[in-house]
């Protein structure tokens, strides 16, 4: 397995791109309305990200995508394609953007809630980042890739969620997907992790059934099996000597930037 260990020039320009991708985050909030499409979100972002970032959306083509951000409304757990549908009042909306800065990416998702929504829907948002975060407290030197997916099932199946099978986190760099593969659930897959490394976590915790499939018309569009709503939360993070740091951090989370062990 050929994993990267960024050295310190590109450490900083991880930085640079994550900052950057944090920024589109926090920028599109108040554009989260009900009556507003998921095309007018998009080019919002995207001409936040050329125009003040002075960067590129990476999505944007890639393997022929042809949108600049991923927008997920309700049962859709990723990929969701901006188009003319107008988000409603109670809609639970994923914004999934990657930043291309200096030949460097940053990934990074959050979920946005139209008005107000359903308590269920509600639960099933704060479960998918609380296991986001339980996860990035696992991550040091020295740490096992396996205790991701283990902090994850334990809050999942503590909230009566289920977490998506066939999507993982990946390695980020010059790459928008590098080695390794992350994976959400609990599982064997032993790595030991190493100062430099840098990788996403982006759990996918579904309402219903874990099982999920592909709109056959789009190939993109992934919807859950069962129609019911699916929440996803993710950070791109650098391996520190001690600990980690979410290279993605926004201003409105309450979570440390660097946790040292």
């Amino acid at each position: 397995m050929d994993i990267s260990l960024k050295s310190p020039s590109e450490i900083e320009k991880m930085r640079a791109a994550g900052a950057a991708t944090a920024r589109v985050l926090e920028m599109i909030e108040p554009y989260i309305v009900p009556g507003v499409t998921t095309n007018e979100l998009d080019k919002i972002m995207n001409d936040y990200i050329e125009q003040v970032e002075n960067a590129k959306s990476a999505d944007l083509g890639y393997q022929g995508y042809p949108k600049a951000t991923c927008i997920s409304i309700n049962e859709v757990v990723c990929h969701g394609i901006p188009d003319n549908h107008k988000l409603r009042e109670g809609d639970i909306v994923n914004i999934d953007v990657t930043v291309l800065k200096d030949k460097y990416h940053g990934d990074s998702s959050r979920m946005y809630i139209v008005g107000r929504t359903s308590p269920r829907n509600e639960a099933l948002c704060r479960c998918a980042q609380e296991g986001m975060y339980e996860a990035i407290k696992t991550v040091r030197p020295g740490s096992n890739l396996a205790d991701i997916g283990a902090a994850i099932q334990r809050v999942a199946d503590k909230a009566g969620f289920s977490i998506v099978r066939d999507y993982c986190g990946h390695g980020i760099g010059a790459g928008f997907h590098e080695e390794p593969q992350v994976v959400h659930y609990k599982n064997n897959y032993n790595l030991i992790l190493e100062e430099g490394m840098c990788f996403t976590i982006e759990p996918m915790i579904n309402a219903g059934t874990y099982k999920v499939k592909v709109n056959r018309k789009d190939g993109w569009t992934v919807t859950t099996a069962d129609k019911q709503p699916s929440a996803q939360y993710e950070h791109t993070l650098l391996v520190i000597p001690n600990g980690v740091e979410v290279l993605t951090l926004r201003k409105d989370e309450d979570f440390p930037r660097i946790i040292t062990h």
